[in-house]
């Protein structure tokens, strides 16, 4: 006999026989209240690691300074970038954005020494050699591609001339070597850290 009897989200349960039940656990869809804690959280301590770092003052005026203007940008960014509150928070990106920083920033200061050797070069007009290009990234989520596109733009030699929903790229670069490497490695690295 073989009875199902399933409800949302909460325990589903079926008779095999007359005497085994088997359980099975559904997914624990995510919590609104807390999704939108963890944001507010999390975008008030960025933020006030930036304050510190780049006012270099730890008495208790600045710091409560810091606090106060933190807090208003916080909750002033909560209606321009509501949280999403349909995904649960997440948690892997705070371990491997700053991972992809690390290596983004080596990249650019690769690329920086690659375009100083375009514009130094005695045969510059032959070396540079402007080109657009297209491609389609596997990249879904909207985070996913806006990180991709400013890295883009951020590493010298290339410029994100446009990007869609839909993943379909546009890029500038300013000669054969800087374009080739697209999108390669850089998407790997921002699939990995968003989980895609």
């Amino acid at each position: 006999m073989q009875n199902p009897d399933s409800g949302q989200g909460g325990v589903i349960f079926k008779v095999v026989d007359d005497v085994s039940l088997e359980r099975r656990r559904q997914p624990r869809p995510p919590r609104p209240r807390a999704a939108r804690a963890a944001s507010i959280l999390v975008r008030f301590f960025s933020l006030f690691a930036v304050w510190l770092v780049l006012s270099g003052m730890f008495d208790v005026f600045h710091m409560s300074l810091g606090v106060v203007s933190c807090l208003g940008v916080t909750l002033f960014s909560l209606r321009l970038l509501p949280p999403r509150t349909d995904a649960p928070f997440p948690f892997r990106l705070l371990f491997r954005l700053p991972l992809y920083g690390l290596w983004l920033t080596w990249e650019i200061v690769k690329a920086n020494f690659w375009v100083l050797y375009l514009v130094f070069h005695p045969r510059m007009m032959e070396k540079i050699d402007p080109r657009l290009i297209t491609f389609k990234s596997r990249l879904t989520s909207r985070g996913a591609l806006t990180v991709f596109a400013n890295s883009i733009t951020l590493t010298p030699g290339t410029i994100t001339v446009s990007v869609n929903e839909r993943g379909h790229f546009l890029v500038h670069a300013i000669d054969v070597k800087s374009a080739e490497g697209l999108p390669g490695e850089m998407e790997r690295k921002i699939a990995d850290a968003f989980g895609e």
